[in-house]
């Protein structure tokens, strides 16, 4: 069975789709030590979906750092808390690596506000935005891509909270866990 693709994908389609979920694993990773493990699980597979979250800023003027890196696998996803661990020599060795493709979307975004928590070598990244092109599809965002693909619905309900929490809410971490 063919799979038909549109080159544009509509809300109100969207809106009546099934809601996906992350049935995977969801570590959060709090310490150097638990980055490096996470970090030499990761580069063991074959490829893994990339994606930051930053907290949002409601004042004029003001902006926050990159709080979180979500590193996915296909049934395990990582959260590095980048307001905890900073650029720290394990991030900096992934984001570094050049042996694992890695997968994001609107990627170059994401790399700006990495840099902005310390330098790193740029390893192979895929951005997923430059790949929908190449097989017709306009949308850009990952709500339309994702639905049009997959046939599924990506709730954005929690992009706006607060990503440097003490401790992530669930939703967040599942959020977070589907957004990579």
């Amino acid at each position: 069975m063919k799979k038909l693709i549109y080159n544009k994908i509509d809300k109100a389609t969207i809106s009546e789709l099934k809601r996906v979920v992350f049935t995977g694993k969801i570590v959060v990773v709090y310490t150097e030590r638990e980055a490096e493990k996470a970090v030499d699980y990761l580069l063991s597979q074959p490829i893994l979906g990339l994606d930051t979250e930053t907290r949002p800023a409601f004042e004029k003027g003001k902006h926050y750092k990159c709080s979180l890196l979500q590193v996915a696998t296909d049934n395990c996803c990582f959260l590095f808390r980048l307001n905890e661990l900073g650029m720290c020599p394990a991030v900096r060795r992934l984001l570094s690596d050049k042996t694992v493709t890695k997968v994001g979307l609107a990627w170059n975004n994401d790399l700006l506000s990495l840099r902005q928590l310390g330098a790193f070598d740029t390893g192979t990244f895929i951005d997923l935005q430059d790949i929908v092109k190449e097989i017709g599809i306009e949308d850009q965002s990952l709500v339309k891509i994702y639905a049009n693909l997959f046939n599924e619905r990506i709730s954005k309900n929690d992009r706006l909270s607060n990503w440097e929490r003490d401790v992530l809410k669930d939703s967040q971490k599942v959020y977070a866990a589907i957004d990579a």
